[in-house]
């Protein structure tokens, strides 16, 4: 099963979603903003990522600046950010058992789905 963080009003992430149906993928949609996350879901989330915790925000965001995270390096305060702020949390995220991409753009959910 694959899982998409996705943000249905995202072009990136609408764009990811058809790409995974369109390769008949069957994908499990996670609406982020909707259900509430856990620390331990974004920690998990990195590790498959293999990045940092500001790796995963959007540093454009204004709530990003509102709260001053240019300044935080403790990724526990990060993460707590985006536990808090979901809209911190960069998207669409393609998730596959102990893997994990950032879809953008959104065909390098391709060579994703191609890698074993």
């Amino acid at each position: 099963m694959i899982t998409i963080w996705h943000n249905p009003r995202c072009s990136k992430s609408r764009q990811t979603l058809a790409l995974l149906e369109d390769k008949g993928v069957n994908v499990e949609v996670f609406k982020y903003l909707e259900a509430p996350l856990l620390e331990q879901d974004i920690g998990s989330v990195l590790k498959k990522l293999s990045v940092s915790a500001r790796e995963l925000m959007r540093t454009k965001e204004e709530c990003y600046k509102e709260l001053g995270l240019k300044e935080v390096e403790d990724e526990a305060q990060l993460i707590a950010a985006m536990v808090a702020h979901p809209r911190l949390i960069e998207r669409p995220i393609v998730i596959h058992n102990d893997r994990a991409i950032i879809a953008r753009p959104p065909e390098r959910v391709v060579a994703f789905l191609a890698s074993p």
